[in-house]
């Protein structure tokens, strides 16, 4: 599985890179904090939703530490996506390392 980091996002970010950024952590997880223009699929709710991404676009998935972000690679990779990326460390390492303002929790 292909991981970047939270330092290669934030130069996607920076470069103004079109990609998608998956959040797949539970809706309250979220609405506590999140990347900016991340969109939300919870996990367990990506079986039946992964129909509104967009397979050719770039696709880099996080969760809080890394975990679930991880399966949701390896499922969207079984149906058929083909350029999915996990988020190393999660929003955890995006808010030590580049963005203080994201709360860790």
């Amino acid at each position: 599985m292909e991981e970047i980091s939270v330092q290669e996002l934030k130069k996607k970010f920076d470069d103004k890179e079109d990609f998608i950024l998956l959040d797949v952590r539970t809706i309250d997880e979220y609405n506590t904090c999140n990347i900016k223009d991340s969109i939300l699929i919870p996990l367990n709710e990506l079986p039946s939703r992964f129909n509104e991404l967009n397979k050719n676009k770039e696709i880099i998935v996080h969760c809080h530490h890394g975990s679930r972000s991880a399966k949701a690679v390896l499922f969207l990779e079984s149906v058929g996506f083909t350029n999915v990326t996990n988020l190393k460390g999660g929003i955890d390492s995006w808010s030590e390392e580049i963005d203080s303002n994201v709360l860790k929790y």
